[in-house]
């Protein structure tokens, strides 16, 4: 039986502090039960009698046991009870009180930003005032999104009521991205991610592929890649991939093989598995265009800034294919060489994964149907255009199957908040974002840069390289990708395009490169988070890593992509 501590137990609270002789001897004296040697446990130093039991007492009031890991009840030897007795009397320290609403700092610099362009730096005679004050505010959004002084969502919320509350956008401009069918598309993807996680699905896929190539540790990086690249079309979210599927399995195979998080063991295999699988998540992501939320919003401010891409799913895919796989290919060998794990064999991981997908019994019915429906909505996303289906509608047949079937209900979808937050701030970003371009700010920006970049006689490769690596680092400034992205991708697109670069190349390189900056540091995503977080990486190893997967993948997205595109004529 777990052990229970008892301390600074005060009758406000129902607890009690029995530190004390008397105390000891007054519950003595009223009955109890009996103790049995299960219950009872003599420490290593001989004053200390630990008592293992929730039952020892029987106080007037239920004795309210504290939630900590290390719990005992150590009655110490006379002089050292005496001692702590007065001590232990004195009135604890409240707990501090959690600050409510906004954080200061935070709140004071984001608003700092807004109030410095729209007051302090003159505006240019190409800009009208009121263009100006919606850059102004956009501004002061998106750093509050980056410095969050509140939940993002909120923080959305309060912009768009700026923007309406100072007349600078009418309450239809401001709202007016909710009903636009990419911001649908992106919420019905996070349903689809709840039912792979509900079903259990995405779990028995990547044991499955543990079960295959797990009988070294390399083996097992490349099955876990492949799961990831074989989910991540259906389920669009790298952080609900990284959290809900990925990490758990890691985990129990590095604790398996001795490897523990915050210890030097991690680096026996928990270390290589954690940032092979985390530097993977981008290639997987840039696969598909439904495989991470950010690219859905890509696309959309593509088509604000004119950039129109037929057939997006089948286009994104085929233009993506080779150097995405290429990557993913190279990846898991590279951290091999550069980042090797201690343990280089796993022969016990394939019948772990046996007997964990025996536990699981046979593929379940509601399994089944989520396997059909996926398979219908991604055909649907690949051949909708040209049967007619729009991707939006593709999907919400797909819910609707889940739906009425059962395998998923109402109040799942009601209780996936990261779906509505995510409709609110994305689609206050996307509105504020497309009237910029509509008030002329976007193509004022563009045609300053492209004018510099004309300056230097560069042509439009040299630009285009310029503009990507400058979009692609200063990621080391953002806490997110989908916030980097409706800050910048836009105004990049349009300054590419003035530079002289392929629309369509423009816009879906910038999308590429969104998901490949998400394994920078360990804040630029939400599954980098994920990840740092469960304790088996140190944060020097993460940047350094990082760093050089970013080179890596540069080099391959730049020398095998150009190839391809050309082959496809891209450009």
């Amino acid at each position: 039986m777990g052990s229970f501590a008892l301390h600074s137990l005060s009758s406000s609270t129902s607890t009690y502090s029995l530190t004390s002789r008397s105390t000891l001897l007054r519950n003595h004296r009223s009955p109890r039960p009996a103790i049995s040697k299960s219950q009872l446990s003599i420490s290593s130093s001989p004053s200390i009698l630990t008592l293992r039991s929730s039952t020892l007492f029987s106080p007037t009031k239920p004795i309210v046991f504290s939630p900590l890991r290390k719990t005992h009840l150590q009655i110490q030897a006379a002089a050292a009870a005496a001692a702590s007795s007065s001590s232990s009397s004195a009135a604890q320290p409240s707990p501090p009180v959690p600050v409510q609403g906004a954080k200061i700092v935070p709140l004071i610099l984001s608003v700092a930003i807004g109030v410095v362009v729209r007051f302090f730096i003159p505006k240019p005679v190409e800009v009208t005032p009121q263009a100006w004050q919606l850059l102004a505010i956009f501004l002061s959004t998106v750093a509050g999104l980056v410095l969050n002084p509140l939940p993002v969502g909120a923080w959305a919320f309060l912009g768009m009521t700026t923007c309406i509350a100072t007349k600078t956008l009418p309450f239809t401009a401001a709202f007016g991205a909710f009903t636009s069918e990419v911001m649908w598309l992106i919420v019905i993807s996070f349903f689809f991610a709840r039912g792979f996680v509900k079903t259990g699905l995405g779990d028995r896929v990547a044991t499955f592929l543990v079960k295959c190539f797990g009988k070294s540790t390399l083996g097992l990086s490349y099955g876990l890649t492949i799961g990831e690249a074989l989910i991540a079309p259906a389920m669009p979210s790298t952080t609900a991939r990284a959290g809900g599927v990925f990490l758990p399995i890691i985990q129990s195979l590095a604790l398996s093989a001795g490897s523990k998080p915050d210890d030097p063991s991690k680096k026996k295999l928990g270390s290589y598995l954690i940032q092979s699988q985390f530097q993977a998540a981008g290639s997987s992501s840039a696969l598909y265009f439904t495989a991470a939320a950010q690219n859905l919003l890509g696309i959309k401010l593509a088509e604000k800034v004119g950039v129109v891409i037929p057939n997006i799913w089948m286009t994104w895919f085929k233009v993506a294919s080779v150097p995405a796989i290429c990557s993913l290919l190279v990846t898991p060998l590279v951290l091999y060489l550069i980042y090797p794990p201690e343990t280089k064999d796993t022969p016990d991981a394939p019948a772990m994964a046996a007997k964990r997908l025996e536990s699981m019994g046979a593929v379940t019915r509601n399994q089944w149907i989520m396997v059909g429906t996926m398979l219908l909505a991604v055909s649907l996303w690949v051949f909708g255009e040209a049967i007619g289906v729009p991707s939006v509608v593709a999907a919400m047949i797909g819910l609707s199957i889940l739906l009425l079937t059962g395998v998923l209900d109402w109040g799942d979808c009601l209780n996936e908040k990261s779906a509505w937050d995510t409709l609110l701030w994305f689609a206050a970003v996307v509105g504020m974002a497309s009237q910029l371009t509509d008030l002329g700010i976007v193509s004022w920006m563009s045609n300053s840069v492209a004018k510099l970049l004309t300056s230097y006689s560069l042509s439009w490769p040299a630009a285009f390289g310029v503009l990507q690596a400058t979009y692609f680092l200063v990621h080391y400034i953002f806490a997110s990708q989908t916030g980097h992205v409706g800050a910048l991708y836009a105004a990049f697109l349009a300054m590419q395009i003035a530079a002289g670069v392929p629309s369509v190349m423009a816009a879906l390189t910038l999308s590429y490169s969104t998901n490949l900056f998400g394994a920078l540091t360990h804040y630029s995503s939400g599954q980098a988070a994920v990840y740092y977080g469960a304790g088996y990486v140190d944060l020097p190893d993460v940047f350094k890593i990082g760093f050089v997967m970013a080179v890596i993948n540069a080099v391959i997205w730049v020398v095998v992509a150009s190839f391809w595109w050309k082959f496809l004529g891209l450009y």
